[in-house]
């Protein structure tokens, strides 16, 4: 039996230098953590943190009938995209379920990048190499042409200030533009995944580590640490984002994660997925599925992913993803619960945690927001 070798990224030998655990993602060999998770976590929070996003999977489309090309294979409008901006999105099957989630930059007038996650990176690239039949538009592999270093918290402007002169303060939410950062080519957007301010920029591999160690240098005043991606997973269900494979699926649709908002009906022509989503909106308008709700925990101990929700002796639900929150201090959980269960407050809802039901409190997301 011969096993696929993992994939390194371009600052793996770094990782290791500096101590940090690595696990397998997606096929990736990627840093779990470096030290302390709670640690990082809350330098993220309170100050700011250095990720390798390198296992990201970039596509890049290009052509006159782009915008066209992806406003029919994904459920957003994606024309209505301004050049320098980019939309959080969603790519579905016919039937309706998610394949994925996704953030589409658009780079220029006839040319966009899509993020995809790492482990449905080859799903996505396939489906819309697929959908792109019949479009003067080309679908380009390029998750090899990128490094993807992240810095994210409330001291990440001023770090990545110092070393550029970029328009920093001009850089909307969601936007992307063309930069320098310590001498290094980038594209530098303002996107994230942990709930606080912070960049993406996306650089050749060959530059990633001068990169990385300019960032380590500008930060060490301000308590920039490396961070792994156990301590993402916690800031981004604080933050109560979704993680696919988790509160996303082929089995859900847009509507049923809560997420409908991402569905342009209203965007001209058909996109795969139309009738079925359209189906799936008037469902949820008229009797609610289960709703994606947070759990905080009353007592100590910590739920996992599809431990059971129950209420009056029932099950009414499953955790999705659940963890010690550093910033509350207490365990929470996203989880699908039915409706009748799914308001703020209501009593009597636990998690069954290997034979007892550990109370929680129903409480809305996200967890936590930063202040502005």
């Amino acid at each position: 039996m011969s096993s696929t070798a993992l994939r390194r990224t371009a600052l793996d030998a770094l990782h290791r230098s500096l101590g940090a655990t690595m696990t397998d993602f997606a096929g990736w060999d990627m840093p779990l953590r470096y030290g302390s998770e709670r640690d990082e976590h809350l330098a993220v929070r309170n100050r700011a943190g250095l990720f390798d996003l390198s296992h990201m999977g970039e596509i890049t489309v290009t052509g006159p009938q782009a915008a066209a090309l992806l406003d029919y294979a994904l459920v957003g409008n994606i024309g209505g995209v301004k050049a320098g901006r980019a939309r959080y999105t969603m790519i579905c099957r016919a039937d309706g379920g998610i394949l994925d989630d996704l953030i589409v930059y658009r780079l220029a007038e006839t040319e966009y990048m899509i993020v995809a996650n790492a482990s449905n990176a080859q799903v996505v690239l396939d489906a819309l190499t697929e959908r792109a039949d019949g479009f003067d538009a080309a679908v380009r592999d390029d998750r090899d042409a990128y490094a993807l270093i992240a810095v994210q918290g409330p001291e990440s402007p001023g770090i990545l200030k110092s070393l550029t002169d970029a328009d920093l303060d001009g850089l909307k939410y969601y936007a992307g533009l063309p930069g320098t950062v310590a001498g290094v080519p980038a594209l530098i957007a303002r996107t994230g995944y942990t709930g606080e301010d912070g960049f993406e920029l996306f650089v050749q591999p060959e530059h990633a580590v001068a990169l990385w160690q300019a960032l380590t240098e500008a930060g060490q005043g301000v308590g920039l640490v490396p961070c792994g991606l156990s301590c993402r997973d916690t800031l981004r269900l604080e933050a109560g984002m979704p993680l696919y494979g988790n509160e996303l699926s082929t089995s859900l649709t847009p509507f049923d994660a809560g997420l409908g908002r991402v569905v342009k009906f209203d965007k001209e022509g058909d996109f795969v997925g139309r009738a079925a989503l359209a189906e799936a909106a008037e469902r949820a308008a008229s009797e609610p599925p289960r709703v994606l709700v947070g759990l905080v925990a009353e007592g100590r101990r910590v739920p996992r992913a599809g431990y059971a929700v129950v209420a009056g002796g029932a099950v009414i639900g499953e955790v999705t993803s659940g963890a010690p929150s550093p910033t509350l201090g207490r365990p929470i959980a996203m989880a699908y619960v039915d409706a009748a269960h799914s308001a703020p407050g209501t009593p009597g809802v636990g998690v069954d945690i290997r034979g007892s039901h550990e109370p929680y409190e129903v409480v809305a997301l996200p967890f936590y927001k930063r202040q502005k």
